[in-house]
């Protein structure tokens, strides 16, 4: 994934938007300055956040 859209998905408040990271749903929570990293937690119970490359983000298209 690109730094734009993921900064699109964070900044839309009632996304639907699918993103998986290693083949698991999660919800970005933020993109940090360096364009790089993203802060994303899994979609549903739990709240572990944790930082990935946002290289390694996947939006699911149905």
């Amino acid at each position: 994934m690109d730094v734009q859209r993921a900064k699109q998905i964070v900044s839309t408040p009632s996304s639907d938007v699918e993103v998986q990271f290693n083949g698991v749903s999660v919800w970005i929570d933020r993109v940090h300055e360096d364009g790089k990293l993203a802060t994303v937690h899994l979609r549903g119970p739990g709240e572990e956040r944790t930082e990935v490359g946002i290289e390694d983000l996947v939006e699911v298209t149905h």
